[in-house]
């Protein structure tokens, strides 16, 4: 009940007045049945733009940060997750992590799910390295995926920034991926790199970002180090 006013009458109404959304491929996406769609990560916003465009319901794998945080503010941002039915994982496990257990969940029951390959948001507008979950899950589960590119999203709420600008933002579907060459494949480390290397490049080719071939979170570790390191030369 909460998704569906929150959908229709609140959120999603105030965010196509935002950003005014530009749909295309809209087509790509199934009327049912279970499918994952995989997108790049930009922005905040994109937790809830897409979600706010599509005609069906779509349930992500959310952060577990976003259900543990402490204080009135803490409380509220998980019961808004929980309540537009966003299931928390802990990025911390590998393919055997409760990611894809939930996911494998939703997909069980015919559901849309929508996952970022990249693993984090990306910090400058760069597309980088997918993981390789969305395609374990992907040929555990048997189904398609539809690649999705959200244009516009950082240049509106970039990292840091709370409030976004208004302004107007693309989102690309793309023809779903059939993977079904790859069946009981899952556990093969080639065959997962090749299924999320093909999804990422399909995103690609949408979103027009630079790509780099490396893993977003490692990209920021190494500049929050760098950062922690030139403070403690300076206070030194």
């Amino acid at each position: 009940m909460f998704y569906r006013v929150l959908k229709y009458v609140i959120l999603g109404p105030l965010l196509r007045l935002l950003f005014r959304p530009r749909i295309e491929g809209m087509e790509h996406v199934p009327e049912s049945g279970a499918a994952i769609i995989a997108g790049n990560h930009l922005s905040f916003s994109d937790h809830f733009v897409m979600p706010a465009i599509l005609p069906r319901r779509i349930t992500f794998l959310a952060k577990a940060e976003y259900f543990t945080g402490r204080g009135f503010k803490g409380r509220l941002t998980a019961a808004f997750f929980r309540g537009i039915g966003q299931i928390p994982v802990d990025r911390s496990g590998g393919r055997g992590s409760s990611a894809i257990d939930a996911a494998l969940g939703v997909l069980g029951r015919g559901e849309l799910l929508g996952i970022y390959p990249e693993g984090t948001r990306s910090h400058d507008g760069r597309m980088y390295r997918g993981r390789t979950g969305v395609a374990v899950m992907a040929l555990r589960a048997g189904v398609p995926v539809i690649p999705c590119a959200m244009v516009g999203t950082f240049e509106l709420q970039p990292p840091g920034r709370k409030i976004p600008r208004i302004g107007r933002v693309t989102i690309r579907f793309g023809e779903p991926l059939d993977f079904s060459r790859y069946a009981g494949m899952a556990e093969q480390r080639y065959a997962v790199r090749s299924v999320t290397d093909e999804i990422m490049y399909e995103i690609l080719a949408m979103s027009g970002q630079e790509y780099v071939d490396r893993y977003a979170g490692e990209v920021k570790a190494e500049q929050a180090h760098g950062v922690a390191a030139r403070l403690r030369r300076k206070s030194s």
